[in-house]
């Protein structure tokens, strides 16, 4: 009886030892080795990544006046992706109306007689300003295009303070032309930003991340929620030594601008930093091609002292914006604020001829 007691135990055993073995061969795998749970599948979702840097370079410019490097970079690379709000939306952008006329080209140095102030302001631009203002365009706003040399704490948002620029008796008519703008000229635009330059300004990377959509361009979110009837693009920072290349972007833009039926008034620069001029020619040249307005800027300097430029060539010369003094207007910054007014006005008046 013991015996047979005895046996029944370490048969038991036995198959509990077995049974042992079985259950825990259940968590290896082929080999023999404990596999760790799999992970959950996951859906591939692909969305838009800049495209990678293909140069960088900062020219330090914008270190002494300006603090703006500017950046030659084409575009970036991103190192987060922003998603849309809404993945199923689909921004509308307007369809381009507007081409340039089959002109003849303009002379070498044609580009220097242009006015400082846009005098005669084409019909085909009131055709512009009057689409756009059907489509919904606010006759009433403006915006800026545009690299350091157009941020608020040099340029144009004076207007927006009483106390910060004095018109004197000779220039008071321009007062009407502020308050018809009053808070576009302190308005921070997305279009405009320190080390922006002809190409990066399309890159979707550098826009305003709180108001913009993901993929959207500075240029077509400025122009989407600001709605201006009027552009003024002004791009002094030349991009990546190539002039050619730069008259294509710039070329990009005027016809962004003009895809929202807004009226550009394209802007010189004071430098010469390419050493031929070409920069210039170019924007005075798509100007005429398109029939839009240019403020020519690198006129208004020449007769002042040292073309309004300071050592460096490409800053220019500070001065009070008080313009009922004559020798405040010897100095770039006051004339550049003085003429870009005159220009706004000017072509104000124009496009709201019946």
């Amino acid at each position: 009886m013991r015996l047979l007691k005895k046996s029944y135990i370490q048969i038991s055993g036995i198959l509990c030892l077995l049974l042992l073995v079985f259950l825990l061969s259940g968590c290896a795998g082929k080999s023999g080795a404990a596999q760790p749970p799999m992970e959950s599948p996951t859906t591939k979702v692909e969305v838009y990544s800049p495209l990678v840097v293909t140069e960088t370079l900062t020219t330090g410019l914008c270190t002494d006046n300006e603090p703006c490097p500017v950046s030659t970079t084409e575009s970036a690379q991103a190192t987060q992706t922003f998603l849309p709000e809404d993945p199923q939306k689909t921004l509308e952008i307007p369809t381009k109306t507007i081409e340039p006329k089959p002109i003849p080209t303009l002379s070498p140095e044609d580009w220097k007689d242009f006015p400082v102030i846009p005098i005669n302001v084409s019909e085909h631009a009131r055709e512009i300003y009057r689409l756009g203002i059907q489509q919904g365009n606010d006759p009433k706003h403006f915006s800026k295009i545009g690299d350091c040399q157009n941020i608020n704490t040099y340029f144009l948002a004076i207007y927006d303070d009483p106390s910060a620029y004095s018109l004197g008796e000779e220039y008071k008519t321009l007062q009407e032309t502020i308050d018809y703008y009053n808070g576009m000229w302190s308005r921070d635009s997305i279009s405009v930003k320190n080390g922006f330059n002809v190409a990066n300004i399309f890159n979707p990377w550098f826009n305003n991340k709180e108001l913009c959509d993901s993929n959207e361009t500075p240029i077509d979110c400025e122009l989407r929620i600001n709605k201006p009837s009027v552009v003024l693009i002004s791009m002094e920072a030349w991009w990546n030594g190539d002039p050619a290349r730069y008259a294509t972007y710039y070329r990009r833009i005027v016809e962004t601008v003009l895809s929202y039926n807004a009226v550009p008034i394209l802007a010189t620069k004071a430098d010469n930093l390419e050493g031929n001029n070409e920069i210039n020619r170019s924007i005075v040249q798509i100007a005429y091609e398109y029939d839009v307005p240019v403020w020519n800027f690198w006129r208004a300097v020449q007769d002042i002292p040292k073309k309004g430029l300071e050592e460096d060539g490409f800053h220019i010369t500070h001065g009070l914006n008080d313009f009922s003094d004559p020798n405040n207007l010897q100095r770039a910054w006051p004339v550049r604020n003085l003429t870009a007014l005159q220009a706004i006005d000017a072509v104000r008046l124009a496009l709201q001829q019946p």
